[in-house]
């Protein structure tokens, strides 16, 4: 029997007066997806605020569970869930393929560091 990879759901939202409808909707499409791809979630983070700030505690906390092998891979809506500063994203990609962990989204797929670099060279 193949062993199931653990997932870490990671959610954000820009503005606090959606942290009950956009925020609890994000998570449980989230945790619906781990639940189709097969994933066994193994936590979940989340953090409220700007999307230009890549130094939020809930993203360090997804980031901290990689680093401490609680996880194989992040679960994001979108990419731009993560960080609307592109150097920034970039290098969260390269950090978290350094670890071996993949990012999943529902509405992207598999989210590689070399997807990325060539949606930016197609812009």
């Amino acid at each position: 029997m193949k062993e199931q990879l653990r997932a870490w759901i990671y959610c954000r939202i820009d503005a606090p007066e959606d942290e009950h409808g956009s925020l609890k909707s994000q998570k449980e499409e989230l945790y619906n997806y781990a639940e189709q791809m097969g994933f066994v979630v193994a936590g979940s983070s989340q953090d409220t605020g700007s999307g230009l700030e890549i130094n939020c505690p809930g993203l360090s906390e997804a980031l901290q569970a990689a680093e401490e092998g609680k996880t194989d891979v992040l679960l994001v809506k979108r990419l731009d869930r993560i960080s609307r500063n592109t150097p920034k994203t970039i290098g969260l990609l390269q950090n978290l393929k350094q670890l071996g962990i993949t990012m999943y989204s529902p509405l992207e797929g598999e989210i590689s560091l070399e997807q990325l670099r060539l949606s930016l060279f197609l812009r």
